[in-house]
């Protein structure tokens, strides 16, 4: 099954997905802590992301990983699939992830 067509070469992309319990559980074998510790641990990292990105111009580097920052998306005309009309979509924030080289 070809999942990502690119000129006429078949190119299958295989991954996996962690969600979010997993990489609780990951995390706490690597650190040698419970898994309750590192829950706190983790969302504590998520509440302090989500108020540096929510701050003007909030960035976060971290050496050897990679940047997360927010960048603003100006307002564009396109059109509406279904019914092939014109419209304006929004300009919005998106949070974007740059790894680094090194990464």
């Amino acid at each position: 099954m070809c999942t990502f067509a690119a000129s006429k070469k078949c190119l299958t992309l295989k991954f996996t997905i962690m969600n979010k319990s997993e990489l609780i559980a990951a995390i706490a074998e690597k650190a040698e802590m419970t898994k309750v510790d590192a829950a706190k641990a983790f969302k504590a990292l998520l509440e302090v992301t989500k108020e540096e990105m929510g701050k003007k111009d909030g960035r976060i580097s971290i050496i050897g990983f990679g940047s997360f920052y927010m960048q603003e998306r100006p307002k564009r005309n396109g059109k509406n699939p279904r019914t092939g009309k014109k419209m304006v979509i929004p300009a919005k924030k998106v949070f974007k992830f740059k790894a680094s080289k090194a990464f």
